[in-house]
Formats: structure tokens, sequence, C-alpha cells
């Protein structure tokens, strides 16, 4: 027979962290990488190319939201998710596990699955392992999710054990089912989900029974829902030594750019979260000295760029005071431009990253980076 393909490949570790590169049906992921959310099927306020401009490998799509609208068989008919969508590169599918924890008003939780009523109408929305399955491969998912329960913060020992439990049964349908239907034969991925809450016991346990499932790649999961980021940290260093290693990390709904390069540090290859698209709708752009707030008065004369040297369409083509015209206008081109440069400078955060980890100095390189993004003079930004 011939051998397993490899599906990630562990190029170098510098310490903790980890230069990686991860194979799917749609191209190949250099890790650590940063996803940006695209969770109705676009990057908010984006074309796919200009998401395509600013570096970006791979997208995510949400499983909940995607069946609810335009709906799963909609997509399928459609060519699946890439065409649909007009983006040829990678596509991480989240489960809709989140929707448990966010929409716990909406929902009815069981020990087969959820049933949610609809946010949009109300309609009874049923997502157990197999749906939640069905839905990804419709989707055509290079990266399906399992469906897991996240927990809240704070989180009292009985419930997160119970929701470890529940996570880990599904992970194993889930998977099972993969494999039956031929997802997984296809060049699809699953990724099992770590649970755990604040508990480093129970998400040792979690991770080591995920493991020995043997899944093509991780995710630790319930993080960022409200606790301090030492906790976060912890957590994330609770979960990630008991993973294989020659398989992918990924760190979901995360986080600044300060917290990415920590947690690249306890060894995690892959990060998605909201926050430069939102922020860039609100004004907010981010700089190797902290984040500025661009309806400030300040900038109203100021015509440098976002950040000098920074090689995307908004830092080459419009000074600060334009793009501050812009915000307290409320023109849209706005929410565009911002998010350009927001996306690009963590698409560029991460190649610095990738570079000093196979340069052998990333732990003195990021302690530096992040003492001057906390610590930076704004004045002067």
């Amino acid at each position: 027979m011939p051998a397993e393909p490899e599906i990630f490949q562990l190029l170098k570790t510098d310490a903790g962290a980890r230069r990686g590169r991860l194979h799917t049906l749609h191209g190949d992921i250099e890790t650590p990488v940063f996803m940006p959310v695209g969770t109705q099927g676009t990057v908010k306020a984006l074309t796919p190319e200009q998401v395509r401009e600013t570096g970006a490998q791979i997208i995510l799509g949400n499983t909940y939201h995607l069946n609810l609208r335009p709906g799963a068989e909609v997509v399928r008919a459609l060519g699946g998710l890439h065409k649909f969508m007009g983006w040829d590169k990678p596509i991480l599918t989240d489960s809709g596990g989140f929707q448990v924890f966010s929409l716990a008003k909406l929902r009815k939780l069981g020990e087969d699955g959820v049933t949610f009523q609809s946010h949009i109408d109300g309609a009874t929305v049923r997502l157990g392992p197999r749906e939640c399955l069905d839905i990804q491969s419709a989707l055509g998912s290079d990266i399906a999710m399992v469906l897991d329960e996240c927990p809240p913060w704070p989180c009292d020992r009985d419930t997160c054990a119970a929701a470890v439990r529940r996570t880990l049964r599904w992970a194993r349908e889930f998977l099972g089912y993969a494999d039956e239907t031929g997802f997984l034969a296809q060049g699809h991925h699953v990724f099992g989900i770590v649970q755990g809450s604040v508990y480093a016991d129970l998400r040792r346990e979690c991770a080591e029974r995920l493991a020995e499932m043997d899944f093509p790649g991780y995710a630790i999961g319930g993080v960022s829902v409200g606790e301090p980021e030492p906790e976060m940290l912890a957590q994330v260093a609770a979960s990630a030594p008991f993973l294989p290693v020659f398989k992918p990390r990924y760190v979901m709904g995360v986080g600044t750019p300060p917290q990415l390069l920590k947690m690249i540090a306890l060894g995690a290859d892959m990060f998605d979260c909201v926050m430069p698209t939102r922020l860039a709708r609100h004004g907010a752009v981010f700089t190797d000295t902290g984040q500025l707030n661009l309806r400030n008065g300040r900038f109203r004369l100021d015509e440098r760029p976002l950040v000098a040297g920074l090689d995307n369409y908004t830092c080459r083509n419009f000074s600060r005071a334009y793009l501050r015209h812009l915000c307290v206008s409320g023109e849209m081109l706005s929410s565009t431009l911002l998010s350009i440069h927001n996306i690009h400078f963590f698409q560029d955060l991460m190649a610095r990253a990738r570079s000093h980890i196979e340069a052998g100095d990333f732990a003195a390189w990021s302690t530096d980076w992040i003492a001057r993004y906390e610590t930076g003079d704004r004045s002067s930004a």
C-alpha cells in the first residue's frame, strides 16, 4: 500500500515556537499563520482579491451561519464555498460549537447534539456531529472542525467535566463519520478540539484522549471567552504539550498581536480572530507601537502613512489625515482601507515570526517586539 501522505511538516523548532507547513486540497499553508474570518462567506468590507493581496493563505467560514443563509445545499449546488465566494485558497469552517456557547438562550443542549432556534427567523435547527460533518462536506471545507461544547467562563468543574465528556463523544462520532463517508479519503482534514476551561487536568485529559483518536490536526478551544489574558495563556500551556508534535495546533478565536506571539512561543501554529476587521470598522488600526484611534483629532493634518514601509495598498497610497477624514465622515471606504491594513499587519507579523523561528532568535525578537508594542510611544506613532 502507498504511504499515507504527510499532512503537516514540522520544518523547524526554536524553543517552544514551531515553523511548519500544512498541506491541504487548495494549497500549502506556511505556519505560524493568522486566518482572517469570513463567517458568512465574506471577509467583511473586502473582496477576495483584496484579502489575497494582504498575504492571507487561508480564511474561515462558519457552519452554523452558512447553513442558515444561504443553506449548505445551495452552496453545494453552486460548486462549493470556494467557487461560491470566489476564493481559491484553503478554507477552514468552524463547526458551530461556539454558537452553542454564544447563543445559549436560543438552544437546547443534548447528549447527541444541539437544537437551536435560528437567530434569523426562529426556525428550529438541529446540529449533531453527523449534521455538522454533512454541512461542512457540502461546503467543501479543506479543514472541518468537529462539533464541540465550549463551556462558559467562569465555569464550575462539574459543568466543565460534562462538556469535556460530550466534546470527546462528539469528536469520536464526527471522525468516524468523516472516515465512513470518504471525507478524509478525499483529502479533507478534520481537527479535534480541546476543551476544559481553566482546569489543567481536564484539558490534559481531553488533549490526550483526542490524540488517541489520531486526528489530522487539533485545536485548543474555549479560550478568549471572557477570562483574563494570564488564564487564557495558561489554558494554551495546559493543552499544547499533550497534543501530537507532528500535527498542527490551532488556537481558536484569538487574539491581539502580543497574544499571538506569546502563544506561538507555547507551541501554537494557527490562529483566527475577527479583531482586525471589527476594529477597522470603528477606526482603529494596528502599528508596531500599539493601536491608533484614527478618529483622534491629532491625525487631522498627519501626512504619514499608517505604518511607514509596510507594503499594503492603504499604506502605499493614503495619509492618516485622509483615512481619518473617511472615518469621521462615515464613509464605507474607511472600513475597506483600514481592514486591508489591519489584516496585512497580522500577515506581516506572522511572516516575521516564521523568519525569526527559522533564524533561531524568535524568543529574543518576540520579547522585544511585545515590549515595544505594549509600551510604545503613541504620541510619535
